[in-house]
């Protein structure tokens, strides 16, 4: 699936393009750091330029681009925060070269804005092609069934689970698309629980392949009620898989632990484990995190995780707990190059997992703290009102 990107300007941005054509996630971290370090000086450079709010932030911390010489010093580099998006519309580019407009919100709640000119949300698409070929999990000659977790689209929509969602059905032929959040024809959706669990036993049936994708909240309600019902479980074909996303954030006491969920979709769905797989990510920062087999989330060669001290903001060692820092240059777009998440984490050393692959891992360990903004999650979560019981 190799896809030819250019960068907006490849004099000030040549470690950018070399940083994002990179195609094995996992492979010689340590190796590209100094290459990664320029490239966040030219990365930062540009939205110094290119942005007049990002020039004022910089200026009012007395940010010198001579400061960043190693990775460390990347902490330096002026950051925002994720829920800045919700009330701020920043842009890098010209309007005329926004390529994609998406928000993070679903059907209630603040939403952020994201702006994506080309070269920023193809970089982040073919980051997901890279790992989906690290996993083989794309098959053009084997069609698949689809059943999204996620918003059932109108044309005009913006919204960027939803997005997400179909742009991963491009990895396998689709057989047919089955939407559990269902359009109601006034603007809103509700979650088809009862369907869901028909596509189950239609898709079981059919014996090819199923692709199940999106909020793993309705996911689990679907098998829920299955069970309640005394409907037996089925067998999915053996390459069926499970890719999950959004998280459960508004859903916390409803929420069951990954192992037990995954427990239950291998008891009624017979998936194998290791085919079952979450997804980290989010509109203010589009690199891809993928669990590996042992369902940890490892850091890929397109960005750099630090854990900052909730107090502080300090940078924390290995197995601390604090706020989530993301730093990667793929964005011209916007000046979200480096954004505290409002999630809680720990990062944890490679060989600690045992899956094999190099790289440090994160732990989420939930949202920081109690705030009226709400997520893709959070506003799914809604829809599940009276629906769990």
């Amino acid at each position: 699936m190799d896809q030819k990107l250019n960068v907006p300007d490849s004099s000030k941005l040549k470690n950018v393009q070399k940083i994002c054509d990179e195609t094995s996630p996992y492979e010689n971290l340590d190796n590209h750091d100094a290459e990664f370090v320029i490239a966040m000086r030219e990365i930062t450079l540009w939205h110094l330029e290119k942005c007049e709010f990002y020039k004022k932030l910089a200026a009012s911390q007395n940010f010198k681009i001579s400061q960043v010489k190693t990775l460390d010093d990347c902490l330096l580099i002026p950051h925002l925060w994720a829920h800045f998006f919700k009330t701020h519309e920043v842009l890098s580019v010209p309007e005329k070269d926004v390529f994609l407009h998406l928000t993070s919100s679903g059907t209630t709640g603040q939403k952020s804005q994201i702006f994506f000119d080309e070269w920023t949300i193809k970089s982040a698409q073919r980051m997901v092609d890279s790992i989906f070929e690290k996993y083989n999990w794309v098959t053009p000659n084997q069609k698949c069934n689809y059943v999204l977790f996620s918003y059932e689209t109108e044309s005009s929509s913006k919204l960027g689970t939803a997005y997400t969602d179909n742009f991963l059905c491009k990895y396998a032929p689709v057989n047919e698309v089955f939407y559990a959040l269902k359009l109601t024809g006034s603007g809103g959706h509700e979650f088809d629980c009862f369907g869901t669990i028909e596509v189950f036993l239609k898709y079981a049936k059919e014996g090819l392949p199923v692709r199940l994708f999106g909020f793993p909240a309705f996911f689990y309600f679907a098998l829920e009620r299955m069970k309640k019902l005394g409907i037996p479980p089925v067998k999915m074909h053996p390459d069926s898989m499970v890719f999950l996303g959004g998280g459960w954030k508004g859903n916390a006491d409803k929420a069951i632990a990954k192992e037990d969920f995954y427990s239950l979709v291998e008891e009624m769905l017979g998936i194998p484990n290791e085919r079952l797989r979450d997804g980290f990510g989010s509109v203010e920062h589009c690199v891809p995190y993928v669990e590996c087999k042992n369902h940890e989330f490892h850091v890929p060669v397109w960005s750099r995780v630090f854990i900052r001290d909730v107090e502080t903001l300090k940078p924390l060692g290995f197995n601390e707990l604090g706020f989530l820092h993301f730093i990667s240059p793929y964005i011209t777009s916007m000046p979200a190059h480096s954004v505290i998440m409002g999630d809680m984490a720990s990062l944890h050393p490679a060989e600690s997992c045992g899956c094999g692959l190099p790289t440090p891992f994160f732990k989420v360990h939930g949202r920081a703290g109690i705030s009226k903004n709400k997520s893709c999650a959070l506003a799914a979560s809604e829809l599940l009102k009276g629906k769990a019981s």
